[in-house]
């Protein structure tokens, strides 16, 4: 879509002008000067809320704050990342509303190439040097296409899929110029709500008229979800040779090659990913995991102390990243670059109970390497006790779960089966449906040389979840639904794992659809909603039991909240 004129962005400005008038605008650029032109350039357009940072940690902790209607960022920012990887970071955490215009400013022209093909593009860019008529034609294009998106936006923001895909193809009807973007957030928003075939129609309708990567990529997610793997793997890396920009593609391929059983190839391909964007950390996270389960551990420490570099010292920082590289160390035996590690994890992250955790289990492991038995129980202990008033304070998920299974393994090790094998037992059937969580399990039990051990305890723990499910179930199809609801809640009490939390919601909303609106009941119903998305925040069984909460609210004349709205205060 071409830049509108001057007399048109002059018209649309116009049009927004109340909306230009409230806009809070945060301007990213490590360089005060460029900073404060931009700002005096939109003040002519009459926007006066405009604050700065200079660096992505900055722009971090300004989100926190306040709710910004555009943000600009420099492409080149002071901290080592780039205007794109924010941009990804701020999206996939849910840091900015879909509302918001997020903008790229950058001095390289090709970087409008980069930014067409990857996973989360900016709303525009701007090349430097550029006028304020340049500023004023881009930013009316961007709020006006916000505000056409506005209704699409806001119903998933609320939780409403049904609602977003009714917007998008209203304006796939009414609006020809943003239908391509309209049917790209459509196919998006059915696969994510598990509507896969939907999806997949959508995507090959789009693809009938011209291969786009996110079509192409879309299409991907719908087959692999449908079960056509083959073809979905066939498909990326069709993609890949055409589009090796496209980074999203090379995390799902490498998915895909995981689950095939084939993690050299997964290795290879993140690893060529991390080639064309070295600064992702999420990537060399994933790079590090899979090359530690290869057994390639050169790579991994590469891998792992690139993750460190980039989240050192940032809010983006957590005890894992300390962890993994020193784990990786203490397997090579390279014990004094480890028990650095540890001392830096210690220092800069003190008074982090989650930290205190894994420096105790990783010096529990170091000694246990150096062949001091006694130092390993004496930490391993005090790892124990600590684990212990961390559940008691905070619940199971208050330690990550990679640093459960760092903790469970360490008892094996040292002959506390008892102890870990709980541990394992627990963390297996929260997260049965996470092939990499499973996979560590695994992997920690032959480490230990319990591999048959490991192989019962996951056996025992999907028969119990199986049996668990299924009296449930079988109380609904019974037409008992208390007793199915009392079932499920049981189970999802033990083990508050996606299935049984989302299975319990639905009894819940099923029983309050048939028997009556009960607030406490739906409230609960609700907090197992909310903890399913801590679980999985993409889950199509998760969007379909929202759905149909609302849908039980919608009955009873109950305006059901987003997912994301805190709870409501208790009446009385």
């Amino acid at each position: 879509m071409a830049a509108p004129s001057v007399q048109q962005s002059n018209a649309l400005l116009a049009s927004l002008q109340d909306q230009l008038l409230r806009l809070r605008v945060l301007v990213v650029d490590r360089h005060p000067n460029a900073r404060n032109a931009l700002r005096t350039m939109l003040s002519t357009l009459g926007v006066t809320q405009v604050h700065g940072a200079s660096s992505a940690w900055e722009t971090l902790r300004h989100v926190a704050k306040h709710e910004f209607g555009v943000i600009f960022s420099d492409y080149v920012l002071e901290d080592g990342r780039d205007g794109q990887q924010l941009l990804e970071e701020l999206r996939h955490r849910h840091l900015i509303p879909l509302s918001t215009v997020f903008m790229i400013v950058t001095a390289e022209r090709g970087y409008q190439h980069v930014a067409s093909v990857a996973e989360l593009t900016p709303d525009d860019y701007l090349i430097k040097p550029f006028t304020a008529d340049q500023l004023q034609a881009r930013l009316a294009r961007a709020l006006f296409k916000k505000k056409i998106f506005s209704a699409a936006y806001a119903a998933l923001e609320k939780g409403d899929w049904a609602a977003a895909v009714t917007a998008c193809e209203a304006i796939v009807a009414n609006q020809p110029a943003h239908a391509g973007e309209a049917l790209r957030l459509q196919g998006e928003t059915l696969n994510s709500a598990g509507r896969y075939a939907d999806g997949e129609a959508v995507f090959r309708r789009v693809l009938a008229d011209k291969p786009l990567p996110w079509a192409r990529m879309g299409l991907a997610v719908a087959l692999h979800a449908r079960g056509a793997a083959e073809e979905a793997e066939a498909l990326l890396s069709e993609l890949l040779r055409d589009c090796p920009e496209y980074l999203a593609a090379y995390d799902f391929l490498a998915r895909l090659q995981e689950e095939r059983g084939d993690s050299a190839t997964a290795q290879e391909t993140l690893l060529e990913a991390g080639r064309i964007a070295p600064h992702n950390t999420q990537r060399q996270r994933l790079v590090g995991d899979v090359a530690s389960r290869n057994g390639d551990l050169a790579q991994a420490e590469r891998a792992y102390q690139n993750a460190l570099a980039r989240t050192r010292g940032s809010t983006l920082a957590c005890a894992d990243d300390y962890a993994n590289l020193s784990k990786v160390l203490i397997e090579k035996g390279n014990i004094n670059a480890a028990r650095q590690v540890i001392q830096d994890l210690k220092r800069e992250r003190r008074g982090d109970k989650q930290a205190e955790l894994a420096s105790l289990v990783l010096e529990s492991e170091a000694c246990r390497k150096e062949g001091n038995e006694s130092g390993a129980r004496k930490h391993l202990d005090q790892a124990l006790a600590l684990h212990d008033t961390l559940v008691a304070e905070g619940g199971h998920e208050a330690a990550s779960r990679r640093l459960q299974v760092e903790l469970a393994q360490a008892c094996l090790a040292q002959g506390k089966d008892e102890e870990g094998g709980g541990l394992m037992k627990r963390l297996a059937a929260v997260h049965h449906d996470d092939p990499a969580t499973l996979s560590h399990i695994r992997q920690a039990f032959e480490k230990a040389g319990k591999e048959e051990a490991g192989q019962a305890l996951l056996a025992e723990v999907s028969q119990e979840i199986v049996t668990l499910n299924n009296r449930g179930v079988s109380a609904a199809q019974g037409g008992d639904l208390q007793a199915s609801v009392d079932l499920l809640i049981q189970a999802a009490e033990r083990v508050p794992n996606l299935q049984f939390l989302v299975n319990a919601a639905n009894a819940i909303f099923t029983l309050l659809e048939h028997k009556g609106w009960q607030e406490e009941m739906a409230l609960r119903g609700r907090r197992y909603l909310k903890l399913a998305r801590e679980r999985d925040p993409r889950s199509p069984k998760l969007f379909a039991a929202w759905e149909f909460y609302q849908r039980v609210g919608k009955k009873y004349g109950i305006l059901v909240p987003p997912i994301t709205a805190p709870d409501p205060e208790p009446q009385g």
